[in-house]
């Protein structure tokens, strides 16, 4: 008798999608950080943002970035997302939709932090409102956490940023906390906690017996420079937030007063998160410092599944479970110089395959399912955020075809679902 393992091989679980967006010309226009965000009565609402040098052609408001021109976009649905309507543009990026005191609120960043705030479901829109006035702020849409009757989410300032290299190494996670009925479009809505960059946490001189880094760092890229590869300083960016209520957990505080920080490890390898915590103190101020281990030992890299491009976690209380969307690595051992030409960057930025996993604790990840998949590396499906809606799981996908620039410039946002998501877990 033959037998066959066929019926237990992995399939794509939301390979099928909806397009929201799409490039008007995909050598100069690029589609860039999806969020999504389902409202209490179904409506769904997309942020996204393009950019690229075609984008000062376009109409309506942008914003200027070091001269990065970018637009962002809102788009509604209401039929689960078979089909979706641009509601409005505006001139900022990095963007993530969120509820807070009945109020739709879209925060981003175009060198400061800026936020509008909507009151009829995204319809229409407040004017932006600048929440910082100094400060070089950076993000990607990353979640949002409620919690003590507040809202929680996490900006990056940049240290020091001399434009020769990507900053990673000066990008400094920043949590941001207001109360939930107040006017997040307000400044003094805001408490921000201290800062804490990458190379003051974990200089890569320090780091040794875990690989890290695994090319040698880049300390100024050169335009033109035949030296390959290029690895930035180690740092750490595109920053999650999340608070372990389990009191079994090794990291859990009784008070409800500690909130850990689950970032993108920039490392040149795969496979880790970097992580932080913030403590907020009687007084209402927030410290940013590092976890530690029962050893006593200093917690900086821990296992996580993609971590090393950005990635969304949401914790769901039905299951008690954290869900993490990521991006799938399959050969970053695989030296440069011989990966195919669609490939982009280093050996670990592999941009086009996008996987789900669920954990009780944030540190041992269960696999779940493969969402998506592009049929070549150009086709990347990658920098997705998801939102939760009844038993299904929606995913935004930064995504590309055979018309896209590369994989990190793309030419679509593309809404995907993964039925009954709850069903996965085993």
């Amino acid at each position: 008798m033959i037998h066959t393992t066929e019926p237990f091989r992995v399939r794509p679980a939301a390979d099928d999608f909806v397009t929201v967006y799409e490039s008007p010309d995909p050598q100069s226009v690029y589609a860039y950080s999806p969020a999504i965000l389902a409202l209490p009565s179904g409506r769904l609402v997309l942020t996204m943002d393009i950019g690229g040098k075609g984008v000062p052609d376009l109409p309506g408001p942008k914003g200027s970035r070091h001269g990065f021109i970018a637009q962002g976009k809102v788009y509604v649905s209401d039929d689960k997302g078979r089909t979706w309507r641009h509601t409005h543009d505006f001139p900022f990026l990095h963007a993530r939709p969120f509820l807070s005191g009945g109020k739709l609120y879209v925060l981003g960043h175009c060198v400061n932090i800026m936020v509008i705030c909507s009151e009829d479901q995204g319809e229409t829109w407040s004017e932006p409102s600048l929440l910082t006035s100094e400060g070089d702020w950076h993000q990607a849409p990353c979640n949002v956490l409620y919690s003590n009757g507040c809202v929680y989410l996490v900006m990056e300032d940049i240290r020091e940023n001399d434009h020769l290299v990507w900053p990673v190494s000066q990008m400094q996670p920043v949590l941001m906390r207001a109360k939930e009925d107040a006017d997040l479009t307000d400044p003094a809505s805001w408490t921000f906690a201290s800062r804490l960059s990458a190379i003051e946490a974990f200089p890569s001189e320090e780091l040794d017996y875990f690989g890290v880094p695994f090319f040698t760092e880049t300390p100024h890229f050169q335009k033109g420079q035949a030296v390959r590869p290029q690895c930035a300083t180690v740092g750490w960016l595109e920053t999650n937030v999340v608070q372990f209520t389990n009191p079994d957990h090794y990291w859990h505080d009784p008070a409800g007063k500690t909130f850990h920080l689950w970032a993108r490890a920039h490392t040149g390898g795969t496979g880790y998160a970097a992580i932080a915590k913030v403590v907020e103190h009687e007084d209402g101020s927030m410290t940013t410092m590092l976890e530690t281990t029962p050893s006593g030992k200093r917690a900086v890299f821990v296992p996580c599944p993609g971590g090393q491009m950005k990635f969304h976690i949401l914790y769901d209380e039905q299951t008690k479970l954290y869900w993490l969307l990521s991006s799938q690595s399959t050969d970053s051992m695989t030296r440069q110089e011989r990966l195919p030409k669609e490939r982009f960057d280093l050996p670990n930025n592999e941009r086009h395959r996008l996987q789900l996993h669920f954990s009780k604790n944030c540190i041992d990840w269960c696999f779940a399912a493969l969402v998506a998949a592009g049929e070549t590396p150009r086709q990347s499906r990658h920098y997705a955020s998801m939102a939760f809606d009844g038993d299904d799981l929606y995913v935004a996908s930064r995504s590309g075809d055979v018309r896209a620039r590369d994989a990190h410039n793309g030419n679509l946002i593309t809404f995907h679902t993964v039925r009954n998501f709850r069903s996965l877990v085993y």
